[in-house]
């Protein structure tokens, strides 16, 4: 309970400061003697005051620790406690009220119990009083069609009607400036087919020290919160039975499809096997294939709150990659966006690091369970 402790004590002394900088939790976490914990505590109030920065809702989360002990997470209330927070960071977009919102609620699987099934339907009910949007559209299922199959589709879908998307997973809080930072990235760079597509966010990579651009391109789709045009979505190649990677398996091509992060190998072997169920490997190789980008902000536009990495496309959390960069200030919008934007190698490298599959000692192990474990009794607790 001592990193709990002190989880609270950062997370209060955030709340006291005036400041509107995201980096008041820095300077406030940087006061904080025990450095043997403090990067357990670090993560839990950053969580916290993400949430209380971008929803205006000012958690006592952790005002009752005693209850914290013997308690068991439930799926419904955190799926809503999600939804609710997803939400009210969109309506905070300054964009939102010009976008129109399509909701994907899948359907509950075939062998669900009645308790399953009756979660699932009030998932749905709340997403059916959505507002503060141009339009609120809302597609629900009767039966669940999985997580590549419902991507696959409705991307497609909204697709052709518009001719690009900006999609967002269902932990995910967005800055006020997500839809802007969307939106102008799109229109900028709509004819530069080097762009494959577009990611809200930039892990924790190292960045070169003379670095000064506000955003940069990589060799890894993002899935977190993402943006992509009808002619790239369409190129892509669905079926994984046809990709010849899978059959000749050259070192040179799985060096090529690698360029991204090293854990992309096993993933997409994992898929053809049938053992996980993602797109977005699929959209990584494809943009690997074409030999095109992602472009990234350097500082990131969302956060993902699914604090269990439990999430079903979430591969990447295997490997330790929950962090991003730093969140873009809130006070004002000012990007800069260049034509002819080229790759810069340190990057490339730094993200093929970041990614490299490593064996962890027993310590480091042990070091996440606790944390993990932690983490899921807050996210119990985040219901409104």
């Amino acid at each position: 309970m001592k990193v709990m402790k002190k989880a609270k004590d950062i997370y209060s002394k955030i709340l006291k400061t005036s400041s509107k900088s995201y980096e008041a939790y820095y300077e406030m976490a940087l006061m904080e003697k025990d450095r043997e914990e403090l990067w357990q505590a670090e993560d839990i109030a950053g969580k916290l005051m993400v949430v209380w920065r971008y929803t205006g809702l000012n958690l006592a989360l952790l005002d009752n620790l005693g209850e914290l002990k013997g308690m068991t997470p439930d799926f419904c209330n955190e799926s809503l406690s999600l939804l609710r927070l997803k939400r009210q960071a969109l309506q905070k977009n300054d964009l939102a009220q010009q976008s129109d919102l399509y909701v994907f609620c899948d359907g509950p699987k075939q062998n669900a119990t009645i308790e399953q099934i009756a979660k699932v339907q009030e998932v749905q009910s709340f997403a059916e009083h959505i507002s503060g949007f141009k339009n609120v559209y809302l597609t629900k299922q009767s039966q669940n069609k999985g997580l590549a199959n419902s991507v696959i589709n409705g991307v497609s879908n909204i697709i052709k009607k518009h001719g690009r998307v900006i999609v967002v997973e269902d932990d995910i809080i967005t800055h006020p400036f997500f839809l802007r930072f969307m939106n102008d990235v799109l229109s900028f760079y709509e004819k530069d087919k080097r762009i494959y597509t577009i990611g809200g966010m930039t892990d924790e990579i190292d960045f070169p020290k003379n670095y000064n651009k506000d955003v940069l391109v990589s060799q890894r789709v993002e899935s977190w919160g993402w943006a992509t045009w009808a002619d790239r979505w369409f190129s892509a190649e669905w079926d994984i039975t046809k990709y010849p990677i899978l059959r000749k398996r050259r070192r040179k091509d799985i060096s090529k499809f690698c360029r991204g992060g090293d854990d992309l190998w096993p993933m997409l072997q994992a898929q053809a096997k049938g053992e996980i169920d993602s797109w977005a490997v699929r959209w990584q190789y494809n943009m690997s294939q074409q030999n095109k980008w992602c472009l990234r902000p350097v500082y990131s536009f969302v956060t993902n709150v699914g604090l269990d990495g439990s999430g079903v496309h979430c591969g990447s959390s295997d490997t330790g990659t929950a962090k991003t960069t730093p969140l873009y200030r809130l006070d004002s919008y000012n990007i800069k966006l260049e034509h002819n934007i080229k790759e810069n190698g340190r990057i490339r490298e730094s993200y093929r690091r970041y990614y490299s599959i490593k064996p962890q000692e027993p310590v480091i192990i042990r070091a996440k369970v606790f944390v993990y474990n932690i983490l899921l009794k807050v996210k119990k607790h985040l219901s409104f």
